[in-house]
């Protein structure tokens, strides 16, 4: 596995343009967030909106986070619902294998517009889980490769947010899109930063539709859905292929000999 736990506690606090903290993995050379984008404002404007915009009228949603990291994905959706006065039960599930990053949580300096969450925030990095009457949330502890197989709920969303497909390429390859694809329901969504070929070419070959999403302040990021979608500029894939004969998806193989071991 590409992974280094010696260097896993190895990380520094960046600032990003928006004025939000991320954090600077050593293990994975880049940082949690686009400083360029802003940690907040990357998740609600990449992940958030363009999610719960194309799953308006659902009155229950399970998400798949992918990974939590350092919660903002989730704890952006929790803000935009409250801020919105929208009542929509969420369940979100999120895989992270970096236990000690999450029970740090608690004294993170995160955005004031978390203040109202800081509860939830708390029970998550304590109990790696939180529920009250809209919200359950649970950090699944381990590689998201094992855990991701083993979820039985459908899934209705997909925050794509793993470390790129360059310093991670585990959670970007055509197998690992496979895997999202048995969990997710038939007009699941996937949003992720990622625009390169590769990790196009991977979730079209596993079924997905893929669209650009564009939105103020941010640069260009991709949607991919198992149904057609008439709000957003389709990518026709085969024609990409055509102009592209050299592209491909990633692969197990690539990284890995034995997948399973």
């Amino acid at each position: 596995m590409p992974y280094d736990a010696s260097l896993r506690e190895q990380k520094t606090l960046v600032r990003c343009a928006d004025g939000t903290n991320t954090l600077f993995s050593v293990e994975f050379d880049e940082p949690y967030h686009s400083t360029k984008d802003g940690a907040l404002h990357e998740s609600l404007e990449k992940h958030v909106k363009p999610a719960l915009a194309l799953t308006q009228g659902k009155q229950q949603l399970t998400i798949l986070d992918i990974c939590f990291g350092l919660g903002y994905n989730t704890f952006a959706t929790l803000y935009y619902l409250k801020q919105q006065q929208l009542d929509t039960k969420v369940h979100i599930l999120s895989p992270e294998f970096d236990e000690g990053l999450v029970r740090s949580l608690e004294t993170f300096d995160y955005p004031p517009e978390f203040d109202t969450i800081r509860p939830i925030i708390k029970a998550l990095s304590e109990d790696l889980c939180y529920e009250d009457r809209q919200f359950k949330i649970e950090v699944l502890l381990g590689d998201a490769r094992k855990s991701i197989p083993n979820i039985q709920e459908k899934v209705d969303i997909v925050y794509q947010d793993a470390f790129s497909p360059a310093h991670n390429p585990l959670l970007w390859t055509k197998e690992y899109f496979a895997a999202i694809r048995k969990i997710s329901k038939e007009d699941a969504v996937l949003t992720t930063y990622s625009t390169a070929a590769a990790v196009r070419l991977g979730l079209y070959e596993n079924g997905f539709h893929i669209f650009i999403h564009r939105a103020e302040l941010v640069r260009d990021s991709t949607v991919a859905s198992l149904k057609k979608l008439d709000t957003l500029e389709y990518v026709d894939m085969e024609l990409k292929k055509l102009r592209n004969t050299q592209a491909r998806s990633l692969k197990d193989a690539d990284y890995l000999k034995d997948v399973n071991g």
